[in-house]
């Protein structure tokens, strides 16, 4: 794109006004139109669509940017989002690009690096307050007033030894009490939780979430203390995070938006409906082999979807349950089998409550007793298989290396339809001289 083009004063409006829709029409374009399109940008705004690309499209935008461009754009990123590019990077092109980098957000970048990634030594940032033990009390209150001035936003004052150990925490109100003379180790309180810097980050919001913390220090394996993850910006991530699972669970990207392009959503969603057309044509296969029973007794094909929809229904509400098991980590791998079985208990007892009730219905409704008997049955057989898919798919998905939001809702839905047809089309030739 020309630096004269007349479109540039419209691009600029829009990346202005939403830059998180702008970076999610950058990623439905091609690459090189993209870069073309950032070149032209004021840096700012270039800056601040970085952030609501994708890590791994980010990193080939900047791959195909001049140098000087790349340099620019790098030495404004946040620390934690061109860690998490640089990651995308290959490890030569890695290390050519570092050197390319202020000095003091070189050496940012690579204390991130070392870390693995999701892990709480590459999430944290190293915007923290912490003093030494043997400051006095006076002269922290000179340095924290200081520091407000600055616009220092750290929740918590943390104190350390001479090595950068974590030896404690400060209360503000100790500190406006105590002698201006009082060492800080002297009302520093020593019991303070932190952790390890290669700790997941699902277990660090985990941890987070018990103790209602603002945020937590990370410490590495001699406890220095190395940064700090505050509990705001874990959440959020973690929200994201969730949101994308979501998205997942129904065949869509985890990257899609509200106002994403309509090039970017077909292209993201087609494929996924696809594999749902094909798995639906094997439901309908399931029902062809039962059309001649169909066709001499009509009405069951009344109950086909009610049927269906049920088991799909109680299959979504186990699926739900784990997913959010799997997220927060409740659900250690030895306790896994114990709950699909009890996943799979429920869909029996609903099975049997929804079953007796829908066959109830539906002697009254036809007058047909063994007609009820069947939607009974079918009805059974198939909320038990839902409950026991609900759980077994994500925690399967898991156990593999996949990822357990993966169009789950699309594998299930397609069991429950299968079960459903295949069960009460089934109970429907076994008494069917009883229901002509």
């Amino acid at each position: 794109m020309p630096k004269n083009n007349a479109f540039l004063p419209i691009a600029e409006k829009y990346f202005e006004r939403d830059p998180a829709a702008a970076a999610h029409a950058l990623e439905a374009m091609d690459s090189g139109d993209a870069v073309e399109i950032l070149k032209t940008l004021p840096l700012g705004m270039t800056s601040e669509a970085m952030k609501h690309l994708d890590d791994a499209y980010a990193a080939v935008l900047l791959q195909k940017m001049p140098r000087s461009l790349f340099v620019r754009i790098a030495n404004n990123l946040d620390v934690r989002q061109a860690a998490n590019i640089f990651h995308e990077f290959p490890e030569d092109m890695r290390r050519d690009f570092l050197e390319l980098l202020e000095e003091r957000k070189k050496r940012e970048i690579q204390e991130l690096l070392i870390y693995p990634r999701e892990s709480a030594g590459q999430i944290m940032t190293v915007d923290f307050v912490a003093f030494h033990s043997d400051l006095k009390v006076k002269d922290t209150v000179s340095k924290i007033r200081y520091l407000a001035q600055h616009n220092s936003k750290s929740s918590y004052i943390y104190v350390i030894d001479k090595e950068g150990r974590l030896i404690g925490v400060l209360r503000m109100r100790d500190l406006l009490i105590a002698d201006g003379n009082t060492l800080l180790e002297s009302i520093m309180h020593r019991d303070v939780f932190s952790v390890n810097c290669f700790l997941d980050r699902e277990q660090v919001a985990n941890e987070i979430s018990k103790r209602n913390y603002f945020a937590v220090p990370v410490v590495d394996h001699e406890h220095k203390l190395l940064g700090v993850i505050r509990a705001e910006q874990l959440i959020s991530d973690v929200q994201e995070e969730v949101t994308e699972d979501i998205q997942k669970m129904f065949g869509a990207s985890g990257n899609e938006r509200a106002f994403s392009p309509i090039s970017f959503s077909l292209r993201t969603r087609l494929p996924w409906l696809h594999v749902n057309l094909m798995t639906a044509f094997l439901a309908a296969t399931v029902v062809s082999f039962f059309q001649d029973l169909i066709a001499q007794i009509t009405v069951l094909a009344v109950y086909l979807p009610v049927v269906a929809g049920q088991g799909g229904n109680a299959g979504a509400q186990s699926l739900a349950v784990v997913m959010r098991g799997i997220v927060m980590r409740e659900i250690p791998p030895a306790r896994a089998k114990q709950l699909v079985l009890k996943e799979a208990l429920i869909g029996l007892i609903n099975g049997l409550v929804i079953g007796t009730i829908t066959g109830i219905i539906a002697v009254l409704w036809q007058g047909k007793p063994f007609l009820g008997l069947v939607v009974a049955l079918g009805m059974l057989v198939n909320l038990t298989v839902a409950g026991f898919a609900g759980a077994l798919i994500p925690l399967t998905m898991k156990a593999l290396g996949r990822d357990p939001a993966q169009c789950s809702n699309i594998i299930l839905t397609t069991i429950t339809d299968v079960m459903g047809f295949l069960a009460f089309l089934g109970f429907a030739a076994l008494f069917r001289g009883y229901l002509i």
